[in-house]
């Protein structure tokens, strides 16, 4: 499900005449997006026992991972819409913003219910990783040399946050 996204983001801003300049985007779309999911982890790791969450960092990654690859599919419709129209479809970012919002709602809960001290520092580590995940995403996108277009706006954002 992530490949199909990425094929339909690196056609949209990769060298649509040249196959190696979108094999290039792809790789480094999936790099974006495997860096966006593992480095928060870690930072998360390191920080914790410290945050008084440590007896739960085990079952809060196996759970975000399962909710990573049902998140994957969830979005699916969204890039096989963008596969196939245009990027600038109506269509295409309405589902991709409702996808989205329906991803993170779906992950918050998620977070609240593994990490298992009640909502606030639910939501606390929610945000914390949210926001970890698009530091790293635009860190990742900038150093890779990816710029996304003004045009592109929602639903390349939903697509490469989808695994955040």
């Amino acid at each position: 499900a992530l490949i199909v996204g990425w094929v339909g983001i690196a056609n949209e801003l990769g060298d649509p005449d040249a196959f190696a300049g979108r094999f290039s985007m792809l790789v480094r779309l999936a790099t974006v997006d495997i860096g966006s999911w593992v480095l928060p982890l870690i930072a998360l790791a390191l920080i914790a026992p410290r945050a008084g969450i440590g007896g739960r960092f085990v079952h809060y990654v196996v759970a975000s991972n399962w909710a990573s690859a049902i998140t994957a599919w969830l979005m699916l419709p969204s890039a096989l819409i963008r596969l196939f129209l245009s990027s600038a479809s109506q269509a295409a970012s309405l589902v991709s913003l409702f996808l989205f919002a329906l991803s993170m709602v779906l992950t918050w809960r998620m977070t609240n219910a593994t990490i298992g001290r009640g909502a606030s520092v639910g939501t606390a580590v929610f945000v914390g990783m949210f926001i970890a995940s698009l530091l790293v995403l635009f860190g990742l996108q900038t150093l890779l040399g990816i710029t996304v277009p003004d045009d592109a706006g929602v639903q390349s954002l939903s697509g490469l946050v989808s695994t955040g």
